[in-house]
């Protein structure tokens, strides 16, 4: 998905972020426009909602969002907005 830092491996080992990013490969996303996923404020999201329907790694995309607190784009199908209410209903 949007092009997301990952650290590169110590020491031959694999850092804890390309564990956590490791769907990130077989994303539908990485593979359309970035733009998409990211609107302007009051822009449509729904070209993206569209692409996250049939991904594979839907879930681990929401998940990731959910634990790094993401504040802006299209993860795992939801917008910040659904995010937050997601968030709020869980605790």
């Amino acid at each position: 998905m949007i092009e997301l830092t990952r650290l590169t491996a110590v020491g031959g080992g694999v850092s804890e972020d390309e564990g956590l990013l490791a769907w990130q490969d077989q994303a539908l996303c990485a593979q359309t426009d970035p733009e998409a996923f990211f609107p302007e404020k009051g822009g449509s999201t729904r070209e993206a909602k569209r692409i996250c329907v049939g991904c594979e790694v839907k879930q681990d995309c929401l998940e990731y969002a959910l634990m790094q607190d993401e504040r802006f784009g299209i993860w795992g199908g939801l917008s910040e907005r659904e995010r937050r209410r997601l968030k709020r209903k869980a605790s």
